[in-house]
């Protein structure tokens, strides 16, 4: 399901497992049952049931299911959880209106992702996949079975569609950062498709990125082609092949997928062990102290919690203390996202550094963690903390050669500098006193100076002003007192919630000052990068709500995308991590190492969760006996 949950923890992995010593990455090994063959110019054509951006597939071909799942995991009963804010389209690929929960969830792709192993992918649609070493292309071959909900069979045409559309009509960062590298699909066959990659550029993540585009329904699309664009929100779902289709909706109230009966995928290996409900229900609140007070009534039944306050004081309800209701922390073994309070880098407020670090130290995480929070969050600093990749230190060895040709493009303090990391404070008092006053005299020494009211000016009149905009009540006892500090360094700030609505618009049009946002990591980045830091997609990407970019991020995305060894991208990450800390263009905030669910005791899930995802919409099931015990109860209707 999709979360607001921002509190998540870097899992410590071991480099040499994932990446293995030594390897050549134009050479990707797809395990021992690749298949090698030779084209007509003699270069080894590999075919594989799968394909890992480094090393080698855990799972062999014909394995027989993933080892986290539960084979035997029952099929039925209700999966219901709740959104916050309001929904008007079921079309999730264009920048306008707001898309309903699973809205995207029914389109599937070529190969789909393994929750244990990092950038490692298997067929899904596909069956198998072939492409040369030199990976200037990949062909896809389809299974022929794959079927659409109404019935009718995915084909290589209908892949090719999706790419075009996503180019022509989908979100502008995706289309700019993938047409120039992936030019030209086609169809050989009913079931087979190639696509072609651009010459002269990195080949790491391509056959991933195509390997992921979601399949949409050539037929359906062009039966009405003006009222199904997929740059127009639309109540009118589309068709896709995956294992739940809507079956009704209230709007901002309510949406129900049932399980397709003729889902065409349910033998295949990929899938063995998941999709195991009949239906999953999502209900809408204007907040989440309502959305709370129905868990408790039992109106929906399941809760990941995102609020520590909730999450130390509000379980304590009648259902809890009878047992019907559980409460767990569960590991997250996933990276975390960069999260934090947001600077829009358009706002010519924020053009000085010396400004975006004032306003760093005007956050105070030591007594919000511990006042507000429970202490229950530790500081982030890095954007890929706890991970190998995290820069620490003052740069040396291969990460020192690659900052240092860079030459004019790098701040030339980073190079004999440790990593920015975020300021300590006072937990005894909301206002750090030493840090508001180093605050300050870094604002009067880029020319804002305190007037007679008390408020900071420029040489030219102009007041600095700062306007935080929300649309999560949660975050008001959590900013309100971010927001006063800076007050007391004479900044016009103020704080702003907003309809959900209005929210979307302003941050997709980046009409904002401050937001508290993320930005997703990956153990692997690769590609995704440009959307999140390119200088392209810097003026329009809904992935980068800073519109942070410059030459020397973007030479360290070319490098990551072109890393061919382990150890070659490991140092380029921990280049860009120290380059984007230095950028101060976000006040980092926290982290947590666990999941926070609650449930009505009728959901089971496997003994061994993988590290990468907690599966609660494709891995848990229902226990028929435990529902039917709590309705027996009375303690559920």
């Amino acid at each position: 399901m999709r979360q607001n949950r921002v509190f998540v923890r870097a899992r410590v992995f071991d480099p040499m497992r994932l990446f293995g010593p030594g390897f050549l990455a134009l050479l990707i090994l797809i395990g021992a049952a690749a298949q090698l063959a030779a084209d007509e110019t003699g270069e080894r054509i590999i075919k594989s049931h799968g394909f890992s951006e480094f090393g080698a597939l855990k799972y062999p071909e014909r394995f027989a299911h993933f080892d986290y799942v539960n084979p035997d995991a029952p099929k039925g009963g209700e999966l219901s959880y709740a959104a916050q804010g309001t929904f008007d389209s079921f079309n999730p690929y264009t920048r306008q209106g707001r898309a309903g929960e699973r809205a995207g969830e029914q389109y599937e792709s070529l190969l789909y992702p393994s929750y244990d192993e990092p950038a490692s992918y298997y067929g899904l649609v596909a069956e198998s996949l072939e492409y040369p070493e030199s990976q200037d292309w990949v062909i896809f071959n389809l299974r022929p079975e794959a079927r659409f909900s109404d019935g009718t069979p995915v084909t290589a045409d209908d892949v090719v569609f999706s790419h075009n559309i996503l180019l022509d009509q989908g979100l502008q960062s995706y289309a700019e950062a993938v047409r120039k590298r992936i030019p030209k699909a086609e169809a050989l066959g009913p079931h087979r498709v190639k696509f072609h990659f651009a010459p002269d550029i990195p080949r790491r993540a391509l056959i991933t990125q195509v390997g992921g585009t979601p399949i949409f329904s050539k037929a359906w699309f062009e039966a009405d082609p003006e009222n199904r664009r997929l740059d127009k929100p639309r109540m009118e779902p589309g068709i896709g092949s995956g294992p739940y289709v809507l079956e009704s909706y209230d709007i901002n109230r309510r949406i129900v997928y049932r399980r397709n009966p003729d889902y065409w995928g349910d033998a295949i290996n990929v899938n063995v062990g998941r999709n195991n409900y009949e239906t999953i229900r999502i209900e809408y609140f204007s907040d989440s102290i309502a959305a709370m007070e129905a868990f408790k009534a039992g109106e929906f039944t399941l809760r990941q919690e995102n609020n520590s306050k909730s999450w130390a004081t509000a379980y304590d309800f009648p259902a809890i203390q009878a047992g019907h209701v559980k409460k767990e922390e569960l590991p997250d073994g996933d990276v975390p996202p960069a999260t934090g309070f947001i600077m829009n880098m358009d706002r010519p407020q924020f053009q000085d550094p010396r400004v975006r670090e004032a306003v760093q130290l005007a956050f105070n995480f030591e007594w919000t963690n511990e006042s507000l929070q429970y202490g229950l969050f530790q500081q982030r600093h890095s954007f890929w903390e706890g991970t190998p990749l995290e820069a620490t230190g003052v740069p040396e060895g291969r990460e020192l050669e690659i900052l240092q040709s860079l030459g004019d493009k790098l701040d030339p303090a980073i190079l004999t500098s440790e990593p920015v990391r975020a300021h300590a404070s006072d937990p005894a008092r909301q206002n750090d006193r030493r840090n508001l006053r180093r605050a300050m005299a870094l604002l009067d020494e880029a020319g804002w100076s305190v007037g007679s009211d008390g408020v900071r000016r420029n040489a030219e009149g102009k007041t600095l002003k700062i306007e935080f905009l929300s649309d999560d009540p949660v975050l008001d006892r959590i900013v309100v007192p971010f927001v006063d500090n800076l007050k007391v360094m004479g900044i016009d700030a103020s704080y702003n919630r907003i309809d959900d609505a209005q929210f979307t618009l302003r941050r997709r049009d980046r009409d904002f000052d401050m937001i508290s946002g993320g930005y997703r990591t990956s153990l692997q980045p690769s590609t995704g990068l440009y959307q999140q830091y390119g200088m392209e997609a810097a003026a329009f990407s809904v992935f980068n709500p800073a519109g942070i970019s410059g030459p020397d991020i973007e030479a360290l995305i070319d490098n990551i995308v072109a890393a061919t060894d382990g150890d070659e991208l490991i140092a380029n990450v921990r280049a860009l991590d120290r380059v984007l800390r230095a950028k101060r263009f976000m006040v980092p905030t926290w982290y947590l190492g666990n999941h926070w669910v609650a449930y009505w005791d009728m959901y089971e899930y496997p003994a061994n969760l993988p590290p990468y995802a907690l599966g609660v919409e494709d891995l848990w099931w229902i226990s028929a006996e435990k529902a039917a015990a709590l309705k027996a109860s009375g303690a559920l209707r």
